[in-house]
């Protein structure tokens, strides 16, 4: 990139940005809004809309062509809204419509998508482009050629009630691609001045992981034992590989538990991905229980040699609060890499993904431009809130019908989000992935389900005492806390809960693994924690009442390798432990359902039939309680479209849960890790690869809690004047027991050890 010296001759020179007090190495203006633009139109350029995406980058600073925000490289103190030149250039350059969308992404490459109408936080568009601005330099006319019009774009609604769906979307995608050309443009610069290499790219291409996973396959095939149920995973893996060639869109993959989806689904992926020319593969993953567990299986999967996983892997979790941050960050508009996505495979959370696919602050929708032309594989699709189950089905079926991406729901328990299944508003064509799914339930049926009724918690102790490995499931940590502590002098007791780190959860579930190798005992008390993704195998499993698909992912921890004839399951009634108002209309589902299905209540019959009722029970509009769509539709003649009230709104979790940093060690006491990253992150400058890294050893509790040991002096707060309440870390470590995790019930207890001075 060149830097040139001021020409007095023919006119000032104007510039981007400063480095130095030689100004000769500052960053040229119209260098910058080239460069942004062919970033932006080459991002969108597979979409169509390459034109859109260099219109934005050319017009998003053309506000600095102003003496008084020159002025401010100098080191002046007065502001300058340089955004809304560009937004105000926009509107009336392309008067229509088009016009309007160019003016949101502008205004807001900074702040942020603001409301058309009745700001917020962010003053609205409206008002924004009411408000006087400074022109800039008409010279800035002699730099930049503007086209001198823009075709319509070629996104077409599925219906007439999707336009302000679908002209939103096409919003948060410019303004994505303009957001992230701009910070991409803008750390090239400053790299070029620290004289630094830029760790992006030099991926592995998906033809490469491929056959990386290819060769992992064949490897896994020959050194598995000879039993029906993997020559069934390999069935089914040849089959869905097969329908590789298939167009890109929506698909199904309908396997049971213990068949092998998660590989099988990457590898489908990877194929199709090939053979249409997608670019990355998007792995939704529900619970965070499971995300470290399903990104270490693609790890292994895909690493050959000493090869670095982090080159074609990002782990991209909702822990830390991004925007809090990456605030703090020096440069302020740079970011790491993890926060667009420019990786062959990303591996997240739900919750990251959708308030993404409906935010409007720039670190939060950089992203989106490189979520189209990608496979997206949404792991436990059953798991969707059902609050906001109609928006997320209308984003992905969005992505799928105009943003050239190819959307896989994966479960064994798939919901009826179909429209040929009676769900207003929901996917219209249904392509299955698996071999007759109706037949490979059968096929991999290895366990039976009854319900038997009411138990209490003695009786339930008793039970578990008299099995030799036995898993129970409940639906709160106090109840499997309190479970626990009544069988915890029982050989082979085991306790699995949130409120053990990820890092401990995985200890203690290795550990579980080697005593069922061994035909040890294991007596396993756990929540839901343990019903997705985890590689458990016993012959006897109970579970509290719950959901269907929670009863049925249960089930998959049953007899998971066939190695009995049957395996039983016990859906129970926990007396004195009523269900979560989240889990009870669940279970009033499930309960109704398994009435109807006695014989086979995890047939997908029954399975069909629990969420037809559950969506028919709740209603259309407590689909979409935040009436999203709503506010959509009815703006999308104005496109005066709620940008930020929507983004505060769509949140898909309720309770919401603050991290406290715990400084385990193992239970060897050998791993210093952690205690490594909190001796770093007391002198680094940029703290978000340390967040990253200290993210096994998070414990999420609601914030009332963290109130409380903070009052008691149980926790201290890393760097509070630079990074507030990001980083609370356990102080007193009396507070985490190795068998039960963080006790929040009496916030200033102490052992009797660590009262001795």
């Amino acid at each position: 990139m060149a830097c040139i010296p001021d020409d007095t001759d023919k006119h000032p020179a104007y510039y981007a940005h400063s480095a130095s007090e030689d100004r000769k190495q500052w960053h040229l203006l119209s260098e910058h809004l080239d460069a942004t633009a062919s970033r932006a139109a080459e991002f969108l350029g597979k979409v169509g809309l390459a034109d859109f995406g260099r219109v934005a980058g050319l017009l998003h600073d053309i506000g600095k062509y102003n003496p008084d925000f020159q002025a401010r490289l100098r080191g002046s103190s007065r502001r300058v809204d340089h955004a809304a030149p560009g937004a105000w250039l926009a509107k009336n350059c392309y008067s229509d419509a088009r016009g309007k969308i160019l003016a949101f992404c502008i205004a807001g490459h900074h702040t942020g998508l603001a409301n058309g109408v009745n700001g917020e936080r962010i003053t609205a568009l409206a008002d924004r482009l009411k408000q006087k601005v400074t022109s800039p330099d008409p010279i800035w006319k002699q730099e930049i050629k503007l086209p001198a019009s823009l075709a319509q774009p070629r996104l077409v609604p599925r219906n007439q009630s999707e336009v302000g769906f679908c002209a939103a979307f096409l919003i948060r995608m410019l303004f994505s691609a303009l957001v992230d050309a701009d910070y991409l443009d803008t750390e090239a610069y400053y790299s070029k001045q620290d004289q630094t290499k830029l760790a992006r790219g030099e991926h592995p291409s998906l033809k490469n992981l491929s056959q990386r996973l290819n060769e992992y396959l064949d490897r896994l095939q020959s050194q598995a034992r000879r039993r029906p149920v993997n020559a069934l995973r390999r069935e089914v893996l040849e089959h869905v590989r097969s329908k590789a060639n298939e167009s890109p869109g929506l698909f199904t993959l309908t396997v049971p538990t213990g068949g092998g989806k998660t590989l099988t689904s990457l590898a489908f992926a990877l194929d199709h991905a090939v053979r249409h020319g997608l670019e990355r593969i998007i792995y939704v993953i529900p619970y965070m229980s499971i995300i470290e567990q399903t990104a270490e299986t693609f790890r292994q999967a895909l690493s050959v040699g000493d090869c670095d996983p982090q080159d074609f892997l990002i782990e991209h979790h909702s822990t830390f609060d991004e925007d809090q941050i990456s605030d703090r960050e020096s440069k302020e508009k740079l970011r790491l890499a993890m926060e667009n996505w420019d990786a062959p495979i990303i591996v997240t959370t739900a919750v990251q993904f959708f308030e993404s696919l409906f935010a409007n602050r720039p670190s939060r929708c950089r992203k989106l431009h490189n979520i189209a032309n990608s496979v997206i594989i949404l792991d436990e699709a059953q798991t969707l809130p059902l609050k906001h189950l109609r928006p997320c089905i209308a984003a992905l079926d969005e992505l799928a019908h105009n943003w050239r991406s190819s959307v896989v729901l994966c479960t064994a328990t798939q919901p009826a989000l179909f429209e040929s299944q009676g769900f207003e508003g929901g996917f219209e064509r249904k392509r299955e992935l698996a071999p007759e799914p109706q037949n490979l339930y059968q096929r991999l049926k290895r366990t039976n389900t009854c319900h038997v009724g009411r138990v209490d918690d003695g009786e339930l102790a008793g039970r578990i005492r008299e099995s030799s490995q036995i898993l129970c499931i409940v639906n709160s940590r106090r109840h499997a806390y309190e479970l626990f502590e009544q069988i915890a002098d029982t050989e082979g007791a085991f306790h699995l809960t949130t409120l053990m780190c990820a890092r401990h959860r995985r200890e203690r579930l290795d550990a579980v693994r080697c005593q069922l190798r061994n035909g040890a005992p294991v007596r396993l008390i756990a929540t839901s924690l343990v019903e997705a993704g985890v590689d458990l195998d016993f012959p006897v499993v109970w579970r509290a009442e719950a959901g269907l698909e929670s009863i049925i992912q249960a089930a998959g921890r049953c007899n998971r390798e066939g190695k009995a004839d049957t395996g039983s399951v016990f859906v129970f009634e926990p007396e004195g432990h009523e269900p979560p108002a989240e889990i009870a209309q669940f279970a009033d589902a499930a309960r109704s359902t398994i009435r109807r299905f006695p014989n086979d209540p995890a047939s997908l019959d029954a399975i069909q039939a629990y969420f037809q009722e559950l969506y028919w029970s709740k209603g259309q509009q407590a689909l979409d309680s935040e009436r999203i769509l709503l506010d959509l539709a009815v703006r999308q003649r104005s496109l005066d479209f709620p940008f930020e009230t929507i983004a505060k709104k769509f949140r898909l979790i309720d309770d919401s849960q603050v991290p406290v940093v715990v400084p385990w060690r193992g239970e060897d006491e050998s791993d210093e890790t952690s205690t490594r990253l909190l001796a770093e992150l007391e002198h680094v400058p940029h703290p978000g690869a340390i967040a990253r890294r200290l993210q096994p050893y998070l414990v999420q509790i609601p914030p009332s809690k963290r109130e409380g040991l903070l009052a008691a002096g149980s926790v201290s707060v890393v760097r509070a004047m630079e990074f507030g309440q990001q980083f609370v870390v356990l102080s007193n470590l009396d507070l985490y027991r190795p068998d039960t995790g963080l006790m929040l019930t009496v916030p200033t207890y102490r052992t009797t050890e660590g009262l001795v001075f």
